[in-house]
């Protein structure tokens, strides 16, 4: 029996709770129905996370995209919002570095673009190169803008990942970067992975969709980031 039927109200009613109820940060709504959000988030596929609130990433690709400009260098990372920004990414001469195999493969053959992939130690599940050559790789750069995600951003502890090799390659590029923009989906917000890399005063930018809780928005931007709500 689905909730409707349960609970004797219309599926209108439903889905207006569950999104009252996800903004306060109590279930994640997926597909079908809604989940109890995670405090330790576990790592899950690349595969997975494209599913995962397709509608939002992608108008955080969108909102990403308008900020880069000709000739710089960005950095993308491993995460299905970066993967999403390759889609909206503008044409113009850019240098573009990443350790992200499907990044690497979504933009592989465009004249406009010089790609660099950092190489390293293949990690199979994130499909990403990580480990001390990818870590070495990046002092040649001068990255003008790093865009990237994570599994949570808490406001007290910063962002982190599951997965403590992905946290200290992040860590390595939030270094390098001059424009340090987190994308990140309202379900990431005021969450804690077990891997800390970075502190929110760490970031330049963060940009979320509208479903974020106002409240953890004040707060980051009282920190003095930059906060954009696609």
């Amino acid at each position: 029996m689905d909730i409707a039927s349960l609970l004797n109200v219309t599926d209108e009613t439903v889905r207006k709770d569950f999104e009252a109820l996800e903004k306060r940060g109590y279930l994640i709504r997926v597909h079908g129905g809604a989940t109890r959000p995670l405090k330790i988030r576990e790592e899950i596929s690349l595969t997975e996370r494209q599913m995962k609130n397709r509608e939002e990433k992608t108008a955080i690709a969108r909102e990403a995209a308008r900020r880069i400009q000709p000739n710089e260098t960005i950095f993308l990372d491993a995460s299905s919002t970066v993967l999403t920004l390759t889609e909206f990414l503008p044409d113009c001469p850019l240098t573009i570095v990443t350790n992200a195999l499907n990044v690497f493969t979504a933009l592989e053959g465009r004249p406009q673009w010089d790609l660099i992939c950092t190489g390293g130690l293949y990690d199979a599940r994130s499909r990403s190169f990580i480990g001390l050559q990818a870590e070495q790789a990046l002092r040649r750069f001068n990255i003008h803008r790093m865009f990237f995600s994570g599994s949570g951003l808490h406001l007290d502890r910063g962002i982190s990942e599951t997965n403590n090799r992905q946290a200290v390659f992040k860590e390595r590029v939030v270094s390098c970067a001059e424009d340090v923009v987190f994308l990140a989906d309202h379900s990431k917000l005021g969450q804690k992975a077990a891997f800390f890399f970075a502190q929110v005063t760490d970031l330049t930018c963060l940009i979320t969709d509208g479903k974020a809780d106002q409240k953890i928005l004040s707060d980051i931007s009282g920190s003095g980031v930059e906060v954009i709500e696609a």
